[in-house]
C-alpha cells in the first residue's frame, strides 16, 4: 500500500477513535492549511490534545509530525490536484450536490492508483486460475458487485457460481474443497453472512479472496488475498456508492489481468459469449 497521506487516511478511517476521526476529517478538508500548521496549531484547530494528534499519526505510520507534514507537502505539490472531500449538506443546491459527488468519486478513483496493489491483483488472479471451482458471495449492496464479477468470469468459461442468499451461500461453502476458492465482497468487511461462509469454507481448507474497503476488517484478516477499495463514507451516502464504483473498477482490473494471462486462446471464448448475448438484441 502507498504511504501517501490522504489515501492512507481514507482507507484507515474506520480504525480511528472518535477523536482521531476529528483530526482525520480536518486534515482531509484543510490539507493545504495543515501543511503550514505546527503540531500545537493542528491540535487547537481540531480541539484535541497533541497526544491525540500523535496517536492519529502513528495509526497512519508516521513517527513524527515533521515527517507527516513533509510528506503531505510533497503530496500536495504533485501535478495532479487534490480536490477537497466536501460532504453534502442540507443547504446545498443541485449543482453543489452534483459537483461534490463527482469530485468525491474522482478523488476515490485517483486514490485507487495508490491503494490497489498490483501484487495483490496477481495473487487474486493466481487463485482464480488455479481453482477447480469458484464461489462468489456478496449480500445486500455487495450482491450487485458479486454479480458483476460472476458475469465477467462466466464470459471466460470459468467454473464459477454466485450467491447472495445466506442459506444457499452456506450450503455451497460447505461443498468447497482445498482445490477451490471462495471470493467474498463486502464494503465493511464485517457482514455476518460473509464471515459465516468463510468459516464453513475454511473447514475444508478452501482458500479465500476478498474485495473490501477496509484492510483492518475481520474479512480482510481472514482472507488469503485482499483487494482494497478506498472510500470515505458520508452522511448522505451511507450505502457507500463510491466504494461500489471502485470495486467495479477492481473487478475490471482483475478481469483484464485474467485475459492477459490466458492470452489469445481466450478470445474465441469471449467472442462466443458476445454472439450469444447479441442474439437477444433486436
Amino acid at each position: 500500500m502507498s504511504d501517501n497521506v490522504l489515501p492512507l487516511i481514507r482507507v484507515k478511517y474506520n480504525t480511528f477513535s472518535s477523536s482521531q476521526k476529528v483530526v482525520a476529517d480536518y486534515v482531509l478538508e484543510h490539507a493545504k492549511d495543515v501543511m503550514m500548521n505546527t503540531l500545537n496549531e493542528l491540535a487547537s484547530a481540531c480541539q484535541v490534545s497533541e497526544t491525540t494528534v500523535l496517536r492519529f499519526l502513528h495509526k497512519i505510520n508516521f513517527s513524527s509530525y515533521q515527517l507527516f507534514r513533509i510528506k503531505l507537502t510533497q503530496e500536495l505539490s504533485k501535478d495532479s490536484p487534490h480536490a477537497v472531500y466536501q460532504e453534502v449538506d442540507f443547504q446545498d443546491d443541485t449543482l453543489a450536490v452534483k459537483n461534490k459527488i463527482i469530485d468525491s468519486t474522482i478523488n476515490s478513483l485517483r486514490d485507487s492508483r495508490e491503494i490497489i496493489d498490483a501484487q495483490s491483483v496477481d495473487r487474486f488472479a493466481d487463485l482464480i486460475l488455479g481453482a477447480g471451482r469458484i464461489l462468489i458471495v456478496g449480500v445486500g449492496a455487495s450482491a450487485f458487485i458479486a454479480m458483476d464479477m460472476f458475469h465477467k468470469f462466466t464470459r471466460l468459461g470459468l467454473n464459477v457460481i454466485c450467491s447472495h442468499d445466506p442459506h444457499i451461500s452456506n450450503i455451497l461453502a460447505t461443498n468447497l474443497t482445498d482445490k477451490d476458492v471462495l471470493i467474498t465482497v463486502s464494503h465493511s468487511g464485517e457482514s455476518r453472512e460473509i464471515l459465516d461462509a468463510i468459516a464453513l469454507a475454511r473447514d475444508n481448507k478452501c482458500q479465500v479472496a476478498a474485495v473490501t474497503s477496509y484492510l483492518k476488517s475481520t474479512l480482510a484478516n481472514r482472507a488469503d488475498c485482499v483487494l482494497c477499495s478506498s472510500s470515505l463514507e458520508t452522511s448522505f451516502r451511507s450505502d457507500a456508492m463510491t466504494s461500489r464504483i471502485i470495486q467495479l473498477v477492481i473487478i475490471d482490473i482483475v478481469f483484464v489481468t485474467l485475459v492477459t494471462r490466458l492470452g489469445a486462446k481466450i478470445l474465441p471464448q469471449i467472442y462466443k459469449t458476445k454472439v450469444a448475448v447479441a442474439k437477444n438484441k433486436t
